[in-house]
């Protein structure tokens, strides 16, 4: 009886070891799983925490404001909707064309034989310049949102910018931004507020001639004319009374004409724009808050 009590005993021991290991080892098993996975998590992650900045190149309705409550460019407020990790750098500057931006100060009043402004210099503003540095400028991942269309209408120069001129200088500022490994993104003029009796209709240009250099370059179009215009006719703008400058909605989203935005304004149009940026699951979308 003694004998076999202790062939039990040992029995048990070794069974009860046997499970131990085994545990054990199951137990490494699932530690091992989890480390590998949290390293391949890892550059993901340390991909959407890296720095970004979105440069914006534009004019007033995109600008930062100067001086008083208006007119605020929904660029101003474009910086609000990211995490930290995106810094917004607003180089938009009220009543260029995307040619007095480029070339500021060097657009002649003349035009010549092909019907565009003459260039006086071919030498670039210091604000195109300063996206172009090398050290300080675009960069690797960066975006580059460009916004035109609305000054580049005038007949008369140096504002005016015909069809194939834009196309041409849009290209090139979105294939500047390539080579540096950047991000281009195209925006359509965002409209102003008028009405044909009950709703609020598009009236502005250089639709087409965006979405054709969107597909040339391959880079993503934000149509913010038709989302502007969709989200006047939400908040019912029209019929109005032309009350831009009361305590009215109008008032409360424009400035004291039909076209810049206060503040309310400036930030819905923002919105507007980091909307699209979701629905169209760019990688900058991975900053909005």
């Amino acid at each position: 009886m003694r004998n076999l009590r202790i062939l039990i005993t040992t029995a048990l021991v070794i069974a009860l070891s046997s499970l131990g290991v085994s545990a054990a080892s199951a137990a490494d098993r699932v530690t091992t799983s989890c480390t590998s996975a949290s390293h391949a998590q890892a550059p993901a992650a340390r991909a959407i925490a890296a720095p970004v900045t979105v440069w914006l190149a534009g004019d007033s309705t995109m600008a930062n404001p100067s001086s008083g409550r208006c007119p605020v460019g929904w660029g101003s407020r474009f910086d609000a909707l990211f995490s930290s990790d995106v810094t917004v750098r607003n180089q938009a500057v009220g009543g260029r064309s995307i040619q007095t931006w480029l070339y500021e100060g060097n657009v002649s009043s003349t035009k010549g034989s092909d019907g565009e402004c003459r260039l006086t210099s071919t030498t670039y503003s210091s604000r195109w310049q300063a996206m172009l540095n090398s050290s300080t400028g675009m960069k690797a991942g960066d975006y580059l949102f460009i916004q035109f269309g609305i000054n580049d209408s005038s007949s008369t120069c140096p504002r005016h910018v015909g069809p194939a001129r834009y196309r041409q200088l849009m290209t090139m500022m979105a294939q500047a931004a390539l080579a540096r490994g950047a991000h281009p993104v195209l925006l359509t003029p965002v409209a102003a507020i008028t009405c044909s009796g009950g709703t609020a209709t598009k009236n502005r240009g250089f639709v087409n001639e965006t979405f054709a250099v969107g597909s040339t370059t391959r880079a993503p179009v934000v149509d913010l004319q038709s989302l502007s215009v969709s989200l006047y006719n939400s908040l019912r703008f029209c019929p109005n009374n032309g009350d831009y400058g009361g305590s009215g909605p109008l008032g409360t989203f424009f400035c004291n004409d039909h076209t810049h935005f206060d503040t309310y304004g400036a930030q819905r149009v923002a919105g507007l724009v980091a909307g699209d940026v979701r629905r169209q699951n760019l990688p900058l979308a991975a900053y909005l808050t």
